[in-house]
């Protein structure tokens, strides 16, 4: 068989098929010999029984009782009509069950004497197989009983032949049906190889189709000429392909950002590089280090962003498994790791919530979006501003809020500032438009969106980030105490 020529790796549909097509065929083929040769062998006996029975009745008319005494008349055209067969050996006795021979072959095995005391008078003839000189014999007999005979004088009338004309009828019924499968089962073979060639097709149209395609090309497969059985496994595929056609994407998207955002602070970096290789001024030169020391940072904290946005869509930390965990907690100790940046800055940054707020997500990702909503609220808050981060908590959802009194955002603008690279028209803070850009790619990642509007206060701005809340799995039913129902049900001691 196909599938035993070659190593695991190497096994090929069609031949599994095949295989699993034909190992029945085999497997049944032996026994369908069986059963034709056993049932043939009955069909083959039919005839030959029937002419036994035959012999044996007529002989048995010939026997007469006279004056008490058994006596069998049986012309010698009869007895020559007994031995006239041409290809099997016919022979008969009539004997007495002592065993008196009245005629014919003394030495024919006698039948079981306990069948002619189950119904002596019946003149049921009786089929048997017995073996006499080496040949096997098939035999018939009966018992002719009268109730003027005792017991043992009852005559037995037998005739036996050789089988030899029931195995050649046998044989040739066998050889009517086996041979034509010599012929059946070959182009059964030729037709179940030519059905799974054309059954098979539409998978050698589908690999010439993948074979073919451009490198670039992630576009779906075409189900509308794909087999009903297939169709799962081309929609597996074109998810596949969208899943790589989105990771692409994010990829390109990264390398063409990070080559646009790069220039502009590696040009700067260059040139105030230059400036200072020509300062003798210690002060000019001091001055020029501070902006190439503040341009590193700004770039270092853009190449960062890159990072975070990119690892954000689709990287390791975002395939993580999400599990619940307190977001009132998780923000409480990213303000703590802002509060000195904003004391440097003059800014009061407050956090409020009333305790736990659990939902289901992915600590690491939530941390990023909890970073940037503070850092963007503090680069627009002006020293002696105020930012506060709340948590509002209920059975149904958890709300995630900032809130500033900078400079704020308009309506048109709240549509635009989770674009990439966007900023605010008077924005005058340094800034590379990813943070909020890498928000709203967290909250959707977590079934939310985020959203930033005015402050219904007057000045600034307020994000918000819904959430559902974490529904905790129902308790298990308690096991019932055997022992306490048993003393329910139990009458008290004593009574």
């Amino acid at each position: 068989m196909s599938n035993l020529s070659g190593s695991e790796t190497e096994r090929s549909l069609f031949g599994e098929i095949l295989d699993w097509m034909l190992a029945p065929l085999l497997f049944v083929w032996p026994l369908s010999i069986a059963f034709t040769h056993y049932f043939a062998n009955n069909v083959a006996n039919f005839p030959y029984d029937q002419a036994l029975r035959e012999h044996v009745a007529a002989i048995a008319r010939q026997v007469k009782l006279v004056g008490g005494k058994p006596v069998l008349t049986l012309p010698a055209s009869a007895r020559a009509l007994l031995r006239a067969d041409e290809t099997d050996s016919v022979y008969f006795h009539v004997v007495t069950q002592d065993g008196k021979l009245l005629a014919g072959d003394k030495e024919l095995p006698m039948p079981p004497v306990d069948i002619a005391g189950d119904s002596p008078f019946s003149g049921e003839i009786y089929l048997r197989d017995a073996d006499y000189n080496g040949q096997d014999l098939r035999m018939a007999y009966t018992y002719l009983a009268d109730a003027q005979l005792p017991r043992e004088r009852w005559i037995v009338v037998e005739v036996a032949e050789t089988t030899e004309k029931r195995t050649q009828l046998a044989n040739k019924i066998v050889a009517s049906v086996i041979l034509p499968q010599f012929i059946i089962i070959p182009l059964a073979v030729m037709l179940v190889w030519f059905g799974l060639s054309r059954g098979l097709r539409p998978l050698t149209r589908l690999r010439q189709m993948i074979e073919t395609r451009e490198p670039a090309d992630l576009s779906p497969i075409a189900t509308r000429r794909v087999p009903e059985e297939l169709e799962p496994l081309v929609e597996a595929f074109n998810a596949m392909l969208e899943r790589m056609k989105k990771n692409v994407e994010a990829q390109q998207r990264f390398v063409a950002d990070a080559a646009h955002q790069m220039r502009t602070p590696l040009t700067g970096l260059k040139t105030q590089a230059q400036f200072a290789m020509r300062e003798t001024d210690p002060a000019a030169l001091r001055h020029a280090l501070r902006q190439i020391a503040t341009g590193v940072d700004r770039a270092g904290r853009l190449v960062n962003q890159l990072l975070t946005l990119a690892r954000t869509e689709g990287g390791e930390p975002a395939q993580q498994k999400h599990e619940p965990l307190d977001l009132a907690l998780l923000v409480r100790e990213v303000v703590e790791d802002w509060v000195m940046q904003a004391i440097e800055k003059g800014i009061d940054l407050g956090y409020e919530a009333d305790g736990e707020a659990m939902i289901v997500g992915n600590a690491f990702l939530l941390r990023e979006l909890a970073k940037n909503l503070v850092d963007n609220a503090l680069r627009y808050t002006p020293s002696g501003g105020h930012v506060t981060c709340r948590i509002l908590a209920n059975q149904a959802t958890v709300l995630l809020e900032v809130e500033d009194d900078g400079v704020g955002i308009s309506e048109e603008q709240a549509e635009l500032v989770f674009e990439r690279f966007y900023r605010v028209d008077d924005a005058t803070t340094e800034g590379s438009g990813l943070g909020l850009a890498i928000v709203q790619e967290i909250a959707m990642q977590h079934g939310s969106r985020a959203s930033l509007r005015p402050n219904p206060r007057g000045h600034g701005a307020v994000a918000h980030v819904l959430f559902a809340a974490w529904q905790p799995p129902p308790p298990p039913p308690p096991e019932p105490d055997d022992y306490s129902e048993l003393y329910r049900q139990s009458p008290p001691i004593g009574t």
